[in-house]
């Protein structure tokens, strides 16, 4: 009865997580006026907009990595809170005790790559642009 109320909150620290994600990508869609009509085939033709930005693939690709490492932390610190938990009601039993250090050490494992992830893709896109 326990596990499952800590499961519930867990899945709704994830909702709200998704929520509090989603709502700044939300406020960047607007309404396509013919000015932006024209700065858009401005970007597709050179490469740059009117306002001299410019929405590349290695913009899109960092963006997306950016969005799932920020998931992923976010799981990873909870199965570390979990793992946590386990640990302390384990009460000395040792497969419990074994269970509980393994999900944590999942956990940083998967913090590691996470970290690691997003730094060979930043080092690769930063390359990539560099002539």
């Amino acid at each position: 009865m326990r596990l499952r109320r800590v499961m519930l909150t867990i899945a709704a620290m994830l909702a709200i997580g998704a929520g509090l994600l989603a709502s700044p990508l939300a406020q960047t869609v607007s309404a396509q006026t013919p000015t932006d009509e024209v700065c858009a085939g401005i970007n597709a033709a050179s490469g740059t907009g009117c306002n001299g930005s410019s929405t590349s693939l290695n913009h899109i690709i960092a963006n997306a990595v950016n969005i799932l490492s920020i998931l992923i932390g976010i799981v990873a610190v909870v199965m570390i809170m979990v793992g946590g938990f386990k640990y302390i009601t384990a009460s000395g039993d040792s497969s419990k005790l074994g269970s509980a250090k393994s999900t944590i050490l999942y956990a940083i494992i998967g913090l590691v790559i996470v970290a690691l992830a997003q730094s060979i893709v930043h080092f690769v896109l930063h390359t990539a642009t560099k002539p």
